[in-house]
């Protein structure tokens, strides 16, 4: 099976339903597959098999046909984060050598500003007025017969660049293998089917888009704004009567705050995914109290995973509530079609209840990072793929991430988790968000510095901050130096980006 065959599928199964809700248009499952088919055969008349093909759009349908379409050209599909300056943007391209740009009116002036640095773009296609060609011209004089492009289950389909946290962003390759076993892996957990309604508030140049092709899959009208807002968020919930969407902590923190949250007829919400990042217990708490009628699931996972790898089911939330609080730190369970594990620096397994590095191997794991073969046999060290992220397994196979190894604190020879702090800091009552970080200290090798946002109205000292931790944490894991800002930088998808705090504050 291959990604085009997902809209082929529930065009067959769902033909006159709702597809896909946007900006008061909608779009049925035949007409999604008819547009897929056009924009394939489009495509194979402009670029060849094998060329990327970037994408810089804020949530849309088009971005939702491209992710089939392209990939059944036997193109791939090279994502770009429209929150990237022009010079990041220009970096991508180049470094994938993609031929065919899709993009809309809006960011038409980035692209005009980077074109002459990039040699092998032919044909800028716009999803509504400019560019080289419009978008729907290309569909229009498009057949809608089936694409005769030669392709197969181990292609790379999409590319995606990594968020870059930790220095230059390094493109993903995932097959369509890589990115259906994934999605089989997710349907086996999850419950969604025709008349649910999902609203993704992810930007779809996010790796958790590759849950849309499942509500295709499932006959799930997708509801689609162009970027997430917390009050348009609820405003989309209350119209469509949504019943499902994933969110990151730093959505769902956002919405808890929002002094309209109790405006807004929320009811309809049976799901309430959450993801992308470490989630702050507190934060849960929260939501589990706000939503007690919805069911909690979480997915942990990454670009290089195609997505998720770990499950924290909805009986387990329940189980949290009922005398086993500890389960709301948890990241959840492996998944049906992965094979995990926690090992030392040498390979061999922790033993249960201690810290290792996660490491991943199976269908889902991407083929290697694009035009990068060093980075490539560094992740892929020993034969499994080396995550970066430290956790360690309970007696039941629950997994608790206890940080990133490069954000791990090493101060006076002592290990400080920052999600640990993080997590004592998100209790005190003025904190709206929290980062945990190290810095360079000539005495102690590094300090924790806590970087702290305070909630609406209200104000918090770093004095205060630090007696606060001083009573729930040990000496050395208090914060020693604590800065309150305005916010913290985040990617799109609401990961704190702490490279950029370190970098900032280490010479401040």
């Amino acid at each position: 099976m291959l990604l085009g065959d997902v809209p082929v599928i529930a065009a067959r199964k769902f033909r006159d339903q709702p597809a896909i809700v946007f900006d008061g248009g909608t779009t049925t499952f035949r007409q999604l597959d008819d547009r897929v088919r056009r924009l394939a055969n489009g495509l194979g008349a402009v670029a060849g098999v094998g060329d990327r093909v970037g994408i810089l759009m804020e949530n849309r349908p088009a971005f939702v046909e491209a992710y089939y379409g392209v990939p059944t050209a036997g193109m791939v599909l090279t994502f770009l984060n429209y929150r990237l300056n022009p010079k990041e943007l220009a970096h991508i391209m180049r470094d994938s050598g993609a031929t065919v740009l899709m993009t809309e009116p809006k960011y038409l002036p980035a692209v005009a500003a980077i074109r002459d640095s990039l040699p092998d773009l032919k044909l800028v296609v716009c999803d509504g007025d400019g560019g080289d060609v419009s978008y729907e011209e290309l569909l229009a004089g498009a057949s809608t017969s089936t694409p005769t492009a030669e392709v197969s289950a181990d292609d790379v389909a999409w590319l995606i660049y990594t968020s870059g946290t930790t220095g230059q962003p390094k493109g993903a390759m995932l097959s369509h293998r890589n990115l259906l076993t994934s999605l089989a892996s997710w349907l086996i957990e999850s419950s969604s089917g025709p008349g649910d309604a999902y609203l993704m508030p992810f930007p779809l140049c996010h790796v958790a888009g590759y849950g849309v092709p499942g509500y295709c899959l499932r006959g799930a009208t997708l509801v689609l704004r162009a970027a997430y807002e917390p009050g348009d968020f609820m405003a989309s919930v209350d119209r469509h009567r949504v019943t499902g969407a994933p969110l990151a902590p730093t959505m769902l923190n956002m919405l808890l705050q929002h002094p309209d949250v109790d405006t807004y007829d929320l009811s309809s919400l049976q799901t309430i995914a959450y993801g992308g990042s470490g989630m702050p217990v507190e934060v849960l708490r929260a939501a589990l109290g706000r939503f007690p009628d919805a069911e909690f699931v979480q997915g942990f996972g990454m670009t290089e995973l195609a997505g998720n790898v770990l499950f924290l089911d909805p009986a387990t939330h329940v189980r949290a509530l009922q005398g086993a609080p500890q389960l709301l730190a948890a990241a959840g369970r492996p998944m049906p079609l992965v094979d995990l594990r926690l090992v030392d620096d040498d390979m061999n397994d922790v033993e249960t209840g201690l810290v290792g590095e996660i490491v991943v191997r199976g269908d889902q794991v991407m083929k290697g990072y694009w035009n990068n073969p060093a980075a490539t046999e560094e992740a892929f060290a020993g034969g499994w793929f080396h995550t970066g992220d430290l956790g360690r397994m309970d007696a039941e196979g629950y997994v608790y991430i206890v940080d990133r190894k490069k954000d791990m604190i090493v101060t006076g020879g002592e290990n400080v988790y920052s999600r640990q702090v993080e997590d004592v800091l998100y209790r005190h009552p003025a904190v709206a968000e929290a980062a945990v970080i190290g810095l360079p200290d000539v005495h102690w090798g590094e300090t924790v510095c806590a970087v702290i946002v305070a909630r609406p109205g209200q104000t918090v000292t770093p004095e205060e901050i630090t007696a606060f931790c001083k009573e729930e944490l040990a000496g050395y894991k208090k914060p020693r130096r604590v800065e309150i800002v305005d916010e913290l930088p985040k990617n799109a998808s609401g990961k704190v980006l702490k490279r950029q705090l370190r970098d900032r504050l280490s010479t401040s």
